[in-house]
């Protein structure tokens, strides 16, 4: 296996391993990112009808405008404050965060601490 392989492994190991813990219902719905190369899209689901609340993405065009690039911390930190601008617009004020993954640092971790300063509770 190469080390791309055992990458996504690992990342698919851990994601099912917080996906047991993490559940999203309609008084704490889920967080989710998901973090490409090139863009970072974040979404809040209900889990238990299966819908999604809330998204947002580099792909969004409130978002995208006025960023350089679209893969960077600038970016997950405008997708954050966006995505916790539609969910307070829903009346929702607390939900879980799954990372999806993904380790907590850099894109992801400047997803959620900017959604936490703009109001929403992780």
């Amino acid at each position: 296996m190469d080390v791309s392989q055992k990458r996504r492994t690992a990342r698919l190991k851990r994601q099912l391993r917080v996906r047991k813990k993490v559940r999203g219902t309609l008084e704490c719905p889920r967080l989710s990112v998901f973090r490409s190369a090139n863009h970072i899209y974040a979404q809040i689901v209900e889990d238990v009808n299966g819908q999604t609340l809330a998204a947002a993405s580099t792909l969004t065009k409130g978002v995208a405008e006025g960023l350089s690039a679209k893969g960077n911390v600038e970016a997950a930190k405008a997708v954050g404050t966006a995505i916790a601008q539609k969910a307070l617009e829903k009346n929702i004020k607390t939900v879980v965060f799954d990372r999806n993954g993904f380790l907590y640092q850099g894109r992801v971790q400047a997803l959620a601490d900017a959604a936490r300063e703009a109001g929403l509770k992780l």
